[in-house]
């Protein structure tokens, strides 16, 4: 399925006193991986949730391997897990500039109309990116 990589900085208001990186923040560099695989596919979230979708995470689960301090260079992997349907699930690794392994993770997000707020069925704009 498909891949997409990001790196940035940890940045100091990202940690502890310790200079260790809060674990809730890993919430938001798995955020910050998917925006970049949709937007790897040529498709914007801020376009989709002007069209009327929505993706709502359902479920997060990390599993926490080693630290990530304050100015390491770590990298996101993101990988689509199957093709979507009314749910959207990736798999992530993160990792920092020695190639250690800091953290998995899986999230499933669902399609939902923004009115509404009902469930739907992946857009077919994305579908055809994902198949192409």
């Amino acid at each position: 399925m498909i891949i997409n990589e990001i790196s940035f900085r940890i940045r100091y208001g990202e940690t502890d006193q310790m200079g260790i990186v809060y674990h809730g923040n890993y919430a938001q560099y798995l955020e910050m991986g998917r925006i970049e695989w949709l937007r790897s596919l040529e498709i914007s979230y801020k376009t989709m949730e002007e069209s009327g979708v929505i993706l709502p995470v359902i479920s997060l689960q990390i599993n926490y391997k080693k630290s990530a301090f304050y100015d390491d260079l770590i990298t996101v992997v993101t990988r689509l897990k199957s093709k979507p349907a009314v749910r959207i699930e990736f798999e992530y690794e993160i990792y920092n500039e020695k190639q250690e392994l800091l953290a998995t993770a899986n999230t499933v997000l669902a399609f939902m109309n923004k009115e509404t707020k009902r469930p739907i069925r992946c857009p077919g704009y994305l579908l055809e990116k994902i198949e192409a």
